[in-house]
């Protein structure tokens, strides 16, 4: 089922996966077994219980600047190469979570735009994912203290984020540049248009090869020649190098449409 639903494939050392992110699921529906909760949710007994099921399966995982080096490369290298091109930036954030990745990127924009003589009149940064409860979070843009303290420097923290009384409320000036929306990598891309750059970090890595060639080949379709993807340390488009360039640099490598 979560192949079918979402691509991810779990061999079968990874029993203690499936029973360790249910076992709340289990306690909080009153289950007593795992078999019969598996069973139900397999079945599709509520919509409810599935959709719960899901988001336990997936790894949301995420945290401010992660790797920090794609942010310092975007800033340095490919927002000023795009800006002699055009004046109009899409960057997708796919399989976003809670929003972290969309807010660091959207930061590291509005940190190239002050220092830049050029500047992008229209920003568009699209964030989706498959889970609607973190994207409902991520919309709000309201962190905890320990969110915070996850990858995001002091400096930042005062300039783009506005204090409550147990949280962090990102600003209006960050926000406006990130639209949340619900997606399955496994649909087709067309209705989501071009971009110039896309991040999709430590997504690939739960698919299987067959998985990992097509969802390359449909974000090489939204890409135009000479436009930018981003991939987690642990994947590689090599499998579709007639598509994609690696560009390596001292902080770190991303990828060109060719």
């Amino acid at each position: 089922m979560l192949y079918q639903r979402m691509g991810i494939c779990l061999g079968e050392n990874k029993q203690y996966l499936v029973q360790s992110r249910l076992k709340a699921l289990m306690r909080d529906n009153n289950y007593v077994s795992l078999d019969e909760l598996i069973s139900d949710i397999v079945k599709g007994k509520t919509n409810e219980l599935q959709e719960a099921a899901l988001f336990a399966m997936t790894t949301n995982e995420t945290y401010w600047f992660r790797d920090e080096y794609p942010f310092s490369i975007l800033r340095d290298t490919l927002l000023p190469a795009l800006l002699e091109k055009t004046t109009s930036l899409r960057i997708w954030s796919a399989a976003c979570s809670t929003g972290q990745e969309p807010y660091s990127i959207a930061m590291t924009v509005l940190e190239q735009q002050r220092l830049s003589s050029r500047k992008f009149t229209e920003i568009k940064i699209v964030a989706t994912d498959i889970s609607q409860p973190v994207l409902d979070f991520a919309t709000k843009g309201e962190y905890d203290s320990l969110a915070i303290s996850r990858g995001l420097s002091q400096q930042r923290l005062s300039n783009f984020f506005t204090p409550k009384a147990r949280s962090w409320l990102i600003n209006d000036d960050v926000k406006r540049l990130v639209r949340f929306r619900p997606y399955n990598l496994l649909d087709g891309f067309g209705s989501l248009g071009e971009f110039d750059i896309i991040f999709c970090r430590n997504v690939l890595i739960y698919f299987n090869n067959e998985t990992v060639a097509t969802t390359l080949q449909k974000f090489s379709a939204q890409l135009p020649q000479g436009r930018y993807l981003f991939l987690g340390a642990a994947e590689s488009a090599g499998v579709l190098n007639d598509r994609f360039k690696m560009i390596k640099q001292p902080q770190g490598l991303y990828y060109t449409r060719l």
